[in-house]
């Protein structure tokens, strides 16, 4: 058997595979062991409540419709927005699953090829270490982008637009419509829809180089009014 190419691919095969589970599996368990799971009460941040109460600014009739009006004490406030983000990036996920998002897009950039040229910076391992996460999402296709390091890139208004019609901005995009996350505009969100964008934004929120959108590209709303 190991005289014949068989015998040899079938032994090179296994070596690669078994190499391949203790240095993506065994290697990471045992350098993070260390690292608690953090729940997703504690995956909120300040970037992601910036983009949370983003939302609050600009759908303010859809935002109060889905969480309620928050406390007028600054610091009860500060503890509402960071439960009800906490609700809606656990309701964004499952949406995110759920609309089989995961199929077109992954959430883990390789270090191969020039990656992180496209993407951002290369996956580690202790960004997955959370609740959010369980399972990880980290896809095979990418008919559309990597969206491992999406959040800040684009604006809260960018994302409805491209929620509800993405071929609006995406010219050709495979991307299909979800009108049901809006109740019948894209200025219009509901609780569904407020809370994909959150997770979207979610994305990448937890680097120290995250990039505010207003540092990457121009809101879709201001483009138009640039025009006028």
């Amino acid at each position: 058997m190991f005289e014949k190419k068989s015998g040899i691919l079938l032994i090179a095969g296994v070596g690669f595979f078994a190499f391949a589970f203790l240095s993506n599996a065994v290697v990471p368990i045992l350098m993070y062991r260390h690292l608690p799971e953090k729940s997703v009460a504690e995956v909120v941040n300040g970037n992601v409540r910036y983009q949370f109460e983003d939302l609050a600014q600009r759908y303010p009739a859809a935002f109060e419709r889905a969480y309620g009006t928050p406390p007028a004490d600054p610091r009860q406030a500060h503890e509402w927005y960071n439960r009800k983000c906490a609700e809606a990036l656990e309701l964004g996920r499952k949406i995110y699953v759920g609309e089989g998002c995961w199929h077109c897009h992954s959430q883990f950039v390789r270090p191969v090829s020039n990656e992180d040229r496209r993407w951002g910076p290369v996956s580690k391992s202790w960004e997955y270490q959370n609740a959010l996460q369980r399972p990880v999402l980290f896809g095979t296709r990418r008919v559309g982008p990597d969206l491992s390091r999406e959040g800040g890139r684009r604006s809260n208004d960018w994302h409805a637009v491209h929620f509800f019609q993405p071929e609006m901005l995406s010219p050709r995009s495979p991307m299909p419509r979800y009108p049901w996350l809006f109740d019948g505009a894209p200025d219009r969100p509901n609780a569904r829809g407020l809370a994909l964008m959150t997770y979207v934004q979610w994305l990448g929120s937890w680097l120290e180089s995250y990039p505010y959108y207003e540092d990457y590209a121009p809101t879709p709303i201001k483009a138009v009014a640039a025009t006028e």
